[in-house]
């Protein structure tokens, strides 16, 4: 059973600090991906993956970790972020991210890792420690998202259930007769190559996503995905994945939970998160219970929510004894 946890007195992020190394790595063209370190260069490889996809790392990431304990690594996803050229879909799927991040494994020289991700992070982390379970120390996984048509159909409808508020802006910026496949609407445009057709839209999209984020309004977060290097790499490459059911079977991340039976867990998942709904990291506890699990009563769907960012931190921290 999860253990349900308030926030009470959530713990904070380790204090900010800036990378001792960073780079860009060379996929196939024309992809380059950015990477940095930080924190303790001889210390335990902690590698963390943001979600979207396509949204982007930020510096904030770095703080989840001990920097006197951890090797910190954080990097851009192929398309998103700094890496380059921004929102490009050539070769961008699924097994083109797991195999991008076995090449930035084996350029920084690390064996193994602990694997840190939300919300899409937590997809890919699954997909990752199940095509490779050999290469992960410990698995920290929040706000869990397994990509089934289920949960793409709750991201695009479901969520006028709570926030119709953001849900009429969002539907309303496609003209009313192409409104029964939103997806294939919005991935037109934001496929557009002309910037005066994709950005509107993908300024829509990503605001939409972020406006149904956290319990409480937060309008930083909101302005946050509304900026154009945010909303361009989370809304093309999102709506990219879930027009290709994220590259991977129906149900794979469940169908190859078993892989992940010897890797240490924990699932941090906020109770009221609407952008990524309880049930499903219910479903991968069910398929995975050698993972610790904590619902964090007060909370929705960011990282940064008091209780799970604590309960993230809180992780990292115990984890020290099993990495």
């Amino acid at each position: 059973m999860p253990q349900d946890k308030h926030s009470a007195e959530p713990l904070p992020l380790f204090p900010p600090i800036e990378p001792f190394s960073s780079g860009m790595l060379d996929l196939d063209a024309p992809h380059r991906m950015y990477f940095e370190q930080s924190g303790n260069p001889q210390g335990v490889a902690a590698v963390f993956l943001h979600g979207g996809p396509g949204a982007g790392a930020s510096a904030v990431h770095r703080q989840f970790f001990d920097p006197a304990f951890y090797r910190i690594i954080v990097y851009d996803q192929r398309g998103a972020g700094r890496s380059t050229p921004l929102g490009c879909l050539d070769d961008n799927t699924t097994g083109h991210l797991v195999a991008d991040l076995e090449r930035l494994r084996a350029h920084l020289g690390v064996d193994r890792w602990m694997v840190f991700g939300g919300s899409w992070g937590s997809t890919l982390a699954l997909a990752y420690a199940e095509h490779h379970p050999e290469r992960c120390l410990a698995l920290v996984l929040r706000g869990i998202f397994l990509c089934r048509k289920s949960e793409i159909d709750w991201f695009l409808y479901g969520l006028r259930a709570i926030f119709p508020e953001a849900w009429r802006t969002f539907s309303g910026y496609i003209p009313e007769d192409e409104r029964a496949d939103l997806l294939g609407a919005y991935h037109k445009r934001l496929t557009h190559p002309d910037p005066a057709v994709h950005m509107p839209a993908a300024r829509c999209w990503s605001v939409y996503e972020g406006s149904c984020s956290t319990l409480l309004p937060n309008p930083a977060l909101v302005a946050d995905f509304a900026t154009d290097r945010v909303a361009l790499g989370l809304a093309r490459i999102e709506a990219h994945y879930f027009r290709h059911d994220i590259f991977l079977p129906e149900n794979f991340l469940l169908a190859n939970a078993g892989r992940l039976k010897p890797i240490p867990g924990v699932i941090v998942q906020g109770r009221y998160d609407i952008v990524c709904p309880t049930v499903s990291a219910d479903d991968l506890h069910r398929a995975w219970p050698q993972a610790s699990y904590t619902i964090v009563a007060d909370a929705g769907h960011s990282a940064f929510e008091p209780g799970i960012r604590s309960c993230l931190v809180a992780a990292t921290q115990e984890l020290k004894a099993r990495v």
